[in-house]
């Protein structure tokens, strides 16, 4: 059997076991070894996944994952998302949907110390819905609001899956970090936007909150922004001048979250004992992933299935950007059925080389229109995860109801994605300031 019929065979095995509930790292791995010894012999398989598995989890540079996790969850049993939704809610919750789109405003800035997802959806959920059922807002709104706003946590630095993509692709974590600040900003004024602009037409689905005075809003500010804007400074600024490494960077930002939360007293000897666990479990989970994807990648390497798609794709009579639509394409519908750092980990090795050597695309600026693109799955059926976090936080409330209300943020993320491929020195402007 060729090495090319290996591969694609091999890939429609992990499919198999991936609906048969096998977990992704595992599937992954076992694919990659039995693949891989097919090809070459057992003992050569057996050697590389043991040395696949000590230097990933022995690797200094993933130590980074560790430290921007912990971050996160220090800051989310610290109640620092907490603080964050009310400076918000206070400034913009008077606007028609000023709930809403308050969460949009929260979620952006937690995102901007936690860099999870499903961190930022758990922690903004948990405040931002009591508030919009005290006021009466629609629940498909109020529920894929928040759900949608997770996103901005892995797009606005620090960001995990940007370090897990930096990792598998040799890139500058740093440049990926700064690369998502403009797109996320923009993605949070698109979500607005849409929010706005529904509620406006139908202002029953989002009835406006109460005013604040200026001086309720300078004192949520100080409670709550302020802090944030102190230890992103410190960790990110650090990090982008070059006074940090990004695992220093991230030692850093929990060390400077767990200062804050012990000096306003926010944080229980409890809180601190489960966001180390919480944190412990999390990046265990990413580095079997991350080794069981290496692995996957040996074999694909071997089996030249990427290097047959590059020249398949250069050989296609279509414009480059056609055949970036069409890797988009791919993605949204794996994005359907994989968990976002899966999908990132088990495609790299196969669309990266197509898009940077290719088609000519800068790795940089592809590391966020697949941070997009792949966002877009946590919020779309079945295995949309940010959904699944909104219902374990609101049981009640059926999981069609929360899908339903996703659609205007999907569109926006697609007007976010068209933007970024239309100029794509939205993305590259920032990094290319970075020596």
């Amino acid at each position: 059997m060729s090495p090319i019929s290996v591969g694609l065979i091999s890939i429609i095995v992990f499919l198999i076991l991936l609906t048969l509930r096998m977990p992704i790292a595992f599937a992954m791995a076992l694919v990659g070894f039995a693949g891989f010894a097919y090809l070459t012999s057992p003992a050569a398989a057996f050697s590389m996944v043991t040395n696949e598995i000590f230097s990933n989890f022995s690797s200094y540079s993933l130590g980074v994952i560790a430290m921007f996790v912990w971050m996160g969850f220090l800051a989310f049993y610290s109640g620092i998302g907490t603080r964050l939704y009310v400076f918000a809610y206070k400034l913009i919750g008077h606007y028609p949907g000023g709930l809403a789109i308050a969460t949009q405003a929260a979620c952006a800035v937690f995102g901007a110390i936690c860099g999870s997802n499903t961190a930022t959806a758990a922690t903004i959920g948990a405040i931002a819905l009591p508030e919009m059922n005290k006021y009466k807002y629609d629940v498909s709104l109020a529920t894929a609001s928040v759900a949608a706003g997770g996103v901005l946590g892995v797009l606005i630095p620090p960001s995990v899956i940007f370090i897990v993509y930096g990792i598998a692709t040799e890139q500058s974590v740093g440049k990926l970090f700064i690369a998502g600040i403009i797109p996320g900003i923009i993605l949070m004024l698109l979500y607005m936007a849409a929010i706005y602009i529904i509620t406006s037409r139908k202002k029953e689905l989002g009835p406006p909150g109460e005013r604040a005075d200026w001086q309720e809003r300078f004192t949520a500010l100080r409670g709550g922004l302020g802090e944030v804007l102190v230890i992103f400074a410190i960790s990110m600024g650090g990090l982008f001048v070059g006074w940090f490494t990004p695992t220093e960077a991230g030692a850093v930002g929990a060390a400077g979250v767990l200062g804050v939360a012990l000096l306003k007293r926010s944080i229980s000897w409890e809180g601190f004992n489960k966001s180390l666990l919480d944190a412990t479990r999390t990046t265990a989970m990413i580095m079997l992933l991350i080794a069981g994807a290496m692995i996957f990648g040996r074999l694909m390497a071997i089996s030249r299935v990427p290097f047959e798609l590059a020249q398949l794709a250069g050989n296609l009579p279509l414009p480059p950007y056609a055949v970036m639509a069409v890797i988009l394409l791919i993605y949204l519908i794996l994005g359907c059925f994989i968990d976002a750092l899966a999908m990132i980990l088990l495609t790299i090795p196969i669309f990266y080389p197509i898009a940077v050597n290719t088609l000519g695309y800068d790795p940089i600026w592809f590391g966020v229109i697949i941070v997009l693109t792949v966002a877009m799955g946590v919020i779309t059926p079945p295995v949309g995860m940010n959904v699944y976090i909104i219902k374990g936080i609101a049981p009640d409330i059926p999981l069609e109801v929360i899908f339903k209300g996703i659609w205007p943020f999907l569109w926006a993320i697609i007007v976010c994605l068209a933007i970024m491929m239309a100029f794509p020195q939205l993305a590259t402007f920032l990094p290319g300031l970075i020596s």
